[in-house]
């Protein structure tokens, strides 16, 4: 059995736990987190860097601070000496998923107006852009949000993000998430964390199904 851990909370925290969690990141990262000119998007920045180290600081023994990531061609951060892993964020939630397997997770907040038939057809496959079309009322909607969360799992997981092309490969766009075509190696399965969001994950295959452990994170 293919087993991812998903962790997952609010990236809205008091105060003074902001000022705790900035202390956990590196000096690349608080230099990141200073250019953000808006707080909010200050506040929330820190907090998702630092979920992540406490995530996988209790994954490996580690210390939070002193958690080093490297990177691949493509900007995909990983450990040298830890599990895999993936984050994800939209809106008002964060996501880290962890699992000794290669994988690659993603969350997306349904975003009241947008043109989904414009951004479909320049960047889904013919095939999905018609199974969009069949769906009824606000299927539609959700189900080019459960598409593009099924995609973009997947090129995190297979390391490459958005450099590769989205129309390489063909998801489902109904409730049941999964591979259509052109990802042999990969099994895929869907989450939902609040409502009006989109989850997916993909991880590598091992003729299983796919279990997610959903852990919710509070703020104190």
């Amino acid at each position: 059995m293919a087993a991812a851990d998903l962790h997952y909370g609010s990236p809205d925290v008091a105060e003074d736990e902001v000022e705790r969690l900035a202390a956990l990141l590196d000096p690349a990262e608080r230099a990141r987190a200073a250019r953000f000119a808006l707080a909010r998007d200050r506040r929330r920045f820190i907090v998702r860097r630092a979920r992540l180290r406490e995530t996988l600081a209790a994954a490996t023994g580690v210390a939070a601070e002193r958690l080093v990531y490297t990177e691949n061609a493509y900007g995909k951060p990983a450990l040298v000496d830890g599990p895999k892993f993936s984050a994800s964020h939209s809106h008002e939630l964060w996501a880290v998923a962890v699992s000794d397997r290669d994988l690659g997770v993603d969350l997306e907040y349904h975003q009241p107006g947008i043109d989904w038939r414009e951004l479909a057809a320049g960047l889904f496959t013919a095939g999905e852009c018609a199974a969009l079309e069949a769906l009824a009322g606000d299927d539609m909607v959700r189900g080019f949000f459960d598409c593009w969360t099924r995609k973009e799992a997947f090129v995190k997981a297979i390391g490459m993000g958005l450099s590769y092309p989205l129309d390489a490969f063909t998801v489902s766009v109904t409730p049941e998430a999964r591979l259509l075509s052109g990802a042999g190696g990969w099994r895929m399965a869907g989450f939902a964390l609040s409502e009006g969001y989109s989850g997916a994950l993909v991880i590598a295959d091992d003729g299983g199904p796919v279990r997610i452990s959903l852990l919710s994170h509070r703020s104190p």
